[in-house]
């Protein structure tokens, strides 16, 4: 995109590639703006909506910041049952309800494939903002959620999802980041960095948040949590497109254990729908913090640390040998 004198009122823009877009009001007040939207990545139509909405969200909260209104993103096939686009929209509708953030209106358009997703627009104090590029030597690295939902996604369309991993995927995918976002924003002077880990999937994340914070990141992949029976479908290959082209993506940065296999490198960088929330915060704080999220439902894992650059450029390294199924 063509680079412009930025307003100074703009205080997060896509220089870091951060999660939504700031701008401050007043000395207090400052709107956070993001959008997305996706085509459906499950069979239900409500539930899809639901899970739209819900990865909508959480850039919000992802900024420490609280949703205040959303409009709707539709695009629809005209041949397809306007009753399937009803349910959406009352899907959507509904987790936003949740979230306290009214959905005032949208567009729509023909389209050869149904998609949805929301525009929303939140409010933060400009001196709390939570951005993803303040990540300090030190910094104890925190993740919220199991990984392995574009995998799960895969599964269901190609029909191979185990009802287990079904269930755990769909409720995952549905499930508002507003409590460990509203845990994060309380403990602001202890999060040093802070993002959601959706399409990039948690190794993009991690090495956008590395590089904007000029800092490595060691990661221990025996601590990583992973949805239930993904390890067995990544090795048989039921991996989507674009968690190839995430790891593709960072691999010129990151390091590897030799042993590990290329399945389980690609469940790292597997492109999460509506993911954990992933922190860095000192490491004086992580077992406060971590009593927290759990009391709000919103447990979180110890995941790596933030290292020195040294003569090394910002990235991502990981160590130890993952587990799960």
């Amino acid at each position: 995109m063509p680079k412009y004198r930025r307003p100074h009122q703009l205080l997060v823009g896509t220089e870091t590639r951060d999660d939504a877009a700031v701008f401050r009001i007043n000395a207090r007040q400052a709107l956070v703006a993001t959008v997305d939207f996706f085509a459906p990545v499950c069979d239900d139509p409500r539930d899809y909506g639901q899970i739209a909405a819900a990865n909508a969200l959480s850039d919000v909260y992802a900024m420490g910041g609280k949703p205040l209104y959303a409009l709707s993103l539709v695009g629809w096939p005209r041949g397809q049952p306007f009753e399937w686009l009803t349910e959406i929209l009352r899907g959507g509708a509904e987790k936003a309800h949740e979230a306290g953030c009214p959905i005032v209106g949208g567009h729509s358009v023909d389209d050869t494939e149904p998609k949805y997703g929301l525009a929303v627009t939140g409010m933060v104090d400009p001196r709390r903002i939570a951005t993803n590029s303040g990540a300090r030597e030190g910094d104890i690295l925190l993740l919220g959620k199991a990984i392995g939902t574009g995998v799960a996604v895969s599964a269901i369309k190609q029909g191979v999802a185990p009802a287990e991993l079904l269930k755990a995927a769909l409720a995952q995918m549905k499930t508002l980041n507003r409590k460990a976002g509203e845990t994060y924003a309380r403990e602001w002077k202890s999060v040093h960095a802070l993002t959601d880990v959706t399409g990039f999937g948690l190794m993009g994340h991690l090495d956008s948040a590395m590089r904007a914070s000029k800092t490595r990141a060691r990661l221990d992949a025996s601590a990583l949590p992973l949805l239930p029976q993904v390890r067995a479908l990544a090795a048989q290959g039921v991996v989507p497109g674009g968690s190839k082209a995430n790891l593709e993506f960072v691999s010129e940065r990151a390091t590897f254990p030799e042993a590990m296999s290329l399945a389980d490198r690609l469940l790292l960088a597997d492109a999460q729908t509506n993911g954990g929330m992933l922190a860095a915060v000192e490491a004086r704080a992580v077992p406060k913090l971590l009593r927290e999220l759990a009391s709000a439902g919103a447990p979180a894992v110890v995941l790596g640390e933030v290292t020195a650059r040294k003569r090394r450029p910002p990235g991502v390294d990981v160590a130890g040998e993952m587990r799960g199924t």
